[in-house]
């Protein structure tokens, strides 16, 4: 039998009551979850001594329950005839100092301050469905009447779903007339709906003290279900939190008995008042293969998470994958947070994971990878804030037996600006420090740069580089140390990250290495000095064009006009391209070809970055790529001179393409 309204309009009309509760006869129908899922919160607000009001009771049995664990002084009232005679029938022996009552909870007879708690559970729902005037009118009726019939020190308790715009009425009312505000989550009674196979959704618990006067509004809020309250300074930010909750619990919801398509499901996760992430968990879905198994948790131990693999769409569904996997959960950790140990750190998952699965998983145990034994290491070095970019952060990180050095921007906390390995080696005084290996290149866009500077200059005993974007100057202490014979200038308008790549990436200037603090474009226009090569590898800080490198700026005509002109005859630009939407790829290489006879790139295998190759001298492609491999070649031998045999691997075939 069909019980549900016709329209939400129905849930604050008399009549729809009355025929819900003649159809349900005495079955009693419990919105929001039952007495034991509920006790833990009531019994920490109405204590056995108050004079408790049930409004809207239907014919919940809540109110007996308390009854009989000891709350003798209950009153519960409803709009529904049909529903106060069937309680009354049902408790007048059993219970016999309840009092049932059909009455309007906007318009009760009680006299002022007669009640020490009033417990609401889904009322203010059912009179609530929308925002229209009418419906606005009659909850503020509502709630008049329940801080009226409130003794002072007293609770209103409402149990609700807090659908939007029940939410921001609340938050308006109850603080604004001299009312302590908390909210608490209900997971008791989200786990029994789910454990009935229902789609549970987030329950809470809204508990409103009356007091004469308050100083100033107080706002508590506790997504945790425990006893720690968070305070909420803004009632705008405690709204954003609920909404928060409520939107992952209704995407959990939908992944229970659905696949996504595309890696788009993403969640942060936090401590009890905190507002820094503790993790970021993604949903990543491949086609269902019944030999695979259905979901597993993927642990990312810290500073692998920029790894392609672990960051990138593509990447998660290839590890789901190997790990033959139908659905996994990748979960990231986050700077800044401490993690005892990867046993810890699974305990903390278990419950989070789990509501990510699909419904076929039932109650088995979920399977946790990782790929090794511990949660990795994560060491801060130093953060400052930039003028140009914002906060930032020198972290060390050891990944298997290496340790490394990155700068990361936080505002795009995921891309590594700079990464150098660190090296141990001995002081002048014999003793033991850590430097930057300034032979061995981490970021691989800087190899394939690094290899056409040197096909530039094969045949010179000396060459001009003007490096555009200096990030921690690892390129250029790689080229210094690799090509020897070179002259470099670095320009980047950040003196930050001078002092950066100084510091922490030990830069060392020099008669050969040379950093102006200058724009970059204005360096260009005003350049009375020929250059070998000129390379632009400089990140964009606007995340709204589809473009990361360079800031679209650095390809308009006359910006490229000036690198042509500041280039020999047979000079070569390099520049770095990043491109998050590649619609746009065809106008960057228009662009290119406006100014240069030939231009050829190298796309990186599993990174977006594209190194364009641009030549303003007559030559053939296939005199280029046998240069381009030539260079390839000898970078390889550099590297093994200098046991860097990870980075021999990472170059991966010549394969220059011609751009059109």
């Amino acid at each position: 039998m069909n019980l549900l309204p016709k329209s939400s309009k129905e849930f604050g009309q008399k009549d729809y009551w009355d025929s819900f509760f003649k159809k349900r006869g005495n079955q009693a129908f419990e919105w929001y979850g039952e007495y034991p899922e509920l006790c833990n919160q009531l019994h920490k607000y109405i204590k056995p001594k108050d004079h408790v009001l049930v409004v809207g009771c239907g014919n919940s049995v809540l109110g007996n329950d308390l009854y009989d664990v000891g709350y003798k002084n209950i009153t519960s009232i409803d709009i529904s005839n049909v529903a106060i005679r069937q309680m009354n029938n049902l408790n007048e022996k059993r219970r016999p100092e309840m009092k049932f009552l059909q009455m309007d909870a906007t318009n009760m007879s009680f006299p002022d301050n007669s009640f020490t708690a009033i417990i609401d559970k889904g009322t203010l729902d059912a009179l609530m469905p929308d925002n229209l005037e009418d419906t606005l009118q009659t909850i503020n009726k509502y709630f008049s009447e329940m801080i009226r019939v409130l003794k002072t020190g007293g609770r209103y308790i409402c149990i609700s779903l807090l659908q939007e715009q029940i939410l921001n009425i609340l938050v308006n009312y109850f603080p604004s007339h001299n009312c302590m505000f908390r909210i608490v989550r209900c997971f008791e009674a989200e786990k029994n709906a789910a454990d009935a196979g229902e789609s549970p959704m987030p329950v809470f618990v809204i508990i409103c003290t009356k007091f004469l006067s308050l100083p100033s509004k107080i706002l508590e809020l506790s997504l945790a279900g425990n006893d720690k309250m968070q305070r909420i300074a803004q009632e705008e930010d405690l709204i954003k939190q609920i909404s928060s909750a409520q939107q992952a619990a209704f995407v959990c919801s939908g992944l229970k008995n659905s696949n996504i398509s595309d890696d788009n499901i993403s969640f942060d996760m936090f401590l009890p008042n905190d507002d820094k992430p503790r993790y970021t968990v993604f949903v990543t879905d491949i086609p269902p293969n019944r030999k695979n198994m259905q979901y597993a948790a993927f642990i990312v131990p810290q500073g692998r998470e920029t790894e392609w693999m672990f960051s990138t769409i593509d990447g998660r569904k290839e590890l789901a994958s190997m790990s033959k996997c139908n659905r996994l959960a990748v979960v990231i950790m986050h700077r800044n947070q401490v993690y005892e140990s990867l046993d810890a750190v699974k305990v903390e998952l278990e419950d989070c994971v789990r509501n990510l699965a699909p419904a076929t998983i039932g109650t088995d145990k979920i399977l946790f990878l990782s790929l090794g034994a511990d949660v990795g290491e994560r060491i801060l070095r130093f953060e400052g804030t930039s003028k140009f970019s914002g906060n930032y952060v020198v972290e060390d990180v050891t990944i298997d037996d290496d340790k490394f050095r990155r700068l990361f921007y936080l505002s795009s906390q995921s891309v590594i600006q700079s990464e150098a390995k660190l090296k141990r080696s001995k002081s002048r005084s014999g003793n033991e420090k850590e430097t930057i290996d300034v032979t061995y290149l981490n970021c691989e866009h800087h190899i394939y740069i690094s290899r056409a500077v040197a096909m530039s200059i094969k045949d010179k005993s000396a060459g001009k580089c003007l490096i555009i974007g200096l990030g921690g100057g690892g390129l250029c202490s790689f080229l210094r140390k690799y090509l020897q014979q070179l002259d470099i200038t670095a320009v980047d308008i950040d003196a930050d990250m001078l002092k950066i790549a100084v510091d922490w990436f030990d830069l060392s200037l020099g008669d050969k290495m040379h950093v102006e603090i200058k724009d970059g474009i204005q360096y260009l226009a005003e350049n009375g000095t020929k250059y070998d090569n000129i390379v632009f590898d400089v990140d964009s800080k606007d995340q709204t064009i589809g473009m990361s490198c360079p800031p679209k700026e650095f390809l308009e005509d006359k910006v490229i006009s000036d690198v042509v002109r500041s280039l020999t005859s047979n000079g070569l630009f390099i520049v770095n391209i990043v491109l998050r939407d590649n619609k746009l790829r065809p106008g960057v290489v228009k662009s290119l070809q406006k100014h240069f006879k030939l231009v050829v790139s190298y796309k990186l295998e599993h990174d977006l970055n594209e190194i364009f190759l641009c030549f303003n001298y007559d030559v053939a492609i296939e005199k280029i790529r046998e240069q381009f491999s030539a260079s390839g070649k000898e970078i390889n031998q550099f590297f093994k001179k200098h046991k860097n045999t990870k980075l021999i691997n990472n170059i991966i075939g010549d394969s220059l393409i011609l751009s059109h």
